[in-house]
């Protein structure tokens, strides 16, 4: 056996169970945790069978006494919650139940499926308040949704929580006793890559990782035989359980609507999700609800689009254009199986390409970039995912990921081969184009500094509200003056400027100057700046859409003789 491998022997609900153990990066967090002298009671998330107990197990271990407690298997249990939330109480006859002493700081409490006692939930708030030097994890297969379903809170600010995934790569190797591989490939760079017959050996790793994923069970199946199909009967047993979960919410959801939504999404992977590709005629609206279970479940995760203008990342998504991505490569191939019968093409596929060819089986390896950017955050938070497109019409430029790293915002796309052109990268890192309405050279100042390190300039000057002539001139003089002069410093001063007509009618007519003559004797931010505002702002998003801008925007706002309170 590897190095890796843990035996250990563990007492829980009074029996003596053998496993093998996999080495989780959770590992570290949990015992961060453990020893925080201001720690909060834990909630671990994530899917069904991912190994949330068995890492609680492994944290047991460092503690002189350690308790499981099962609200599915032990029916007792709900009596003592339900009946008072006196924590104290409750943890000594969870004690009593379980023959097994509560010691501050030397008992961890592990209450398992937790979502089947909302009274439990709740007692986590009044854990913290009357409680804290116990070491209490809750964990739950649906806890996601019992939360979610909670019309009280859980004790937000009094809980903490870390999420939890199947297997990256990394652990993966590490499981097969290949630690010094991982090493290696966590210090290569663009300067000093992978050597080439490491990366060989890595590639034929990762076809074995696309091909059992990362759920532990499978794992640990093709470790104990080294047989895809021993693996592949445990994904099997795991599909099959989440697919008994979807009846257990019967009452508020249909099994057969969640069941034919995940087969779609299964057929959509990498792709944007198309409702109308949901056999069985259901409605949008129960397609949305079907999705959102899904993704509470942990089943599958979203990855929006977004315009990327800016950080936050998740302030420009666009909801209508959404892909969705299942939780693990070995359960993805084995979903299509059962739908399609197309297991073994892939299968066949994974193991004979090449190595470039290989990176491009379809979606399946974006799917499997975008799992692991999820797997290799931080646990503390539930990592959101996004994408970018180019959706004018006509366009195809896409990004499959859009990241933040360090308040940067980064572009992240998988690509066949070890040539070709990233069209799309260069497209999405090119400045976007902007049309800036002005109407004279010291309102534009502060608008251009803040615009141009993220934008491409275009100043259209614009203003028919100008008398006489010779004042609009002596404006758009200054203005052609100014900025050489502003932007000499800047690392693209290529700011250029656009001269509209001057035609003060256009003004008159656009305020109906004529039907209300009393406009004329208006004070400033009345009624004639208010249509002022939407004359000069028309006039610039017809130039911008006829000149193909990305953007326009105005410095109307910027006078504090123009701002509305």
């Amino acid at each position: 056996m590897h190095n890796s491998f843990i035996f250990s022997t563990f007492a829980a609900t009074n029996q003596i169970l053998s496993i093998m153990y996999i080495n989780r990066a959770i590992d570290q967090a949990l015992l961060e945790w453990k020893e925080k002298s201001n720690r909060k009671p834990l909630l671990l998330r994530g899917a069904r069978q991912i190994g949330k107990s068995t890492a609680v197990r492994q944290l047991g271990k460092q503690f002189d006494y350690y308790i499981e407690a099962n609200f599915e298997k032990n029916s007792s249990l709900k009596s003592l919650f339900t009946s008072n939330l006196a924590v104290k109480d409750i943890a000594a006859g969870i004690g009593n139940l379980y023959n097994t002493p509560i010691v501050p700081g030397k008992t961890l409490l592990f209450l398992d499926e937790i979502q089947s006692c909302s009274e439990a939930i709740h007692s986590l708030w009044f854990f913290k308040e009357d409680f804290p030097e116990l070491h209490v994890v809750a964990a739950g297969s649906l806890l996601e949704l019992a939360l979610k379903e909670d019309t009280q809170t859980y004790g937000v600010g009094r809980i903490q929580s870390l999420y939890m995934y199947p297997l990256s790569f990394d652990e993966f190797l590490m499981a097969t006793g290949r630690s010094m591989w991982v090493s290696a490939k966590q210090i290569a760079s663009a300067n000093q890559p992978i050597q080439e017959a490491l990366h060989e050996q890595l590639t034929n790793a990762f076809r074995t990782f696309l091909m059992i994923g990362g759920m532990p069970a499978s794992v640990v199946a093709w470790l104990e035989t080294n047989d895809y199909l021993a693996s592949q009967e445990e994904i099997e047993n795991i599909a099959d359980s989440y697919y008994e979960d979807f009846k257990k919410y019967a009452k508020k959801i249909s099994p057969d609507l969640l069941t034919a939504v995940l087969q779609s999404a299964v057929l959509q992977i990498g792709s944007k999700f198309v409702y109308s590709h949901v056999e069985g005629g259901y409605s949008i609206y129960d397609i949305k609800k079907a999705l959102g279970f899904l993704c509470d479940a942990g089943i599958l995760s979203p990855v929006q689009h977004t315009a990327a203008n800016g950080l936050p990342l998740g302030v420009e998504v666009n909801k209508k254009f959404t892909k969705y991505i299942l939780l693990d490569s070995g359960l993805l191939l084995c979903l299509l199986n059962m739908s399609t019968g197309s297991r073994l093409q892939i299968t066949e596929d994974i193991l004979t390409a090449t190595a470039a060819d290989l990176i491009n089986k379809g979606s399946l390896t974006e799917m499997v970039a975008g799992l692991e950017l999820i797997k290799y955050a931080s646990p503390k938070r539930k990592y959101p995912l996004y994408y970018w497109e180019n959706l004018a019409k006509g366009a195809t430029a896409e990004v499959d990921y859009i990241l933040s790293r360090d308040m940067q915002i980064v572009p992240f796309e998988v690509k066949a081969g070890t040539s070709g052109k990233m069209k799309s990268l260069r497209f999405f890192m090119e400045k976007k184009k902007i049309l800036l309405q002005s109407c004279c050279a010291p309102c534009s100042t502060a608008v251009i500094e803040r615009l141009k390190d993220e934008y491409d300039i275009v100043i259209l000057y614009y203003n028919p509200n100008i008398y006489p002539e010779t004042e609009y001139s002596r404006r758009l003089s200054e203005l052609e003056s100014f900025l050489p002069k502003f932007t000499k410093t800047f690392e693209n001063p290529n700011i250029n400027l656009i001269k509209d007509e001057y035609n003060p009618e256009d003004f008159y007519t656009a305020i109906k100057i004529k039907e209300n003559p009393e406009l004329a004797k208006e004070k400033e931010k009345g009624m004639r700046c208010y249509r002022c505002y939407e004359f000069r702002l028309k006039k610039a998003f017809e130039y911008a859409k006829r000149n193909n801008f990305d953007y326009f925007c105005t410095t109307l706002s910027i006078s504090p003789f123009k701002a509305f309170t």
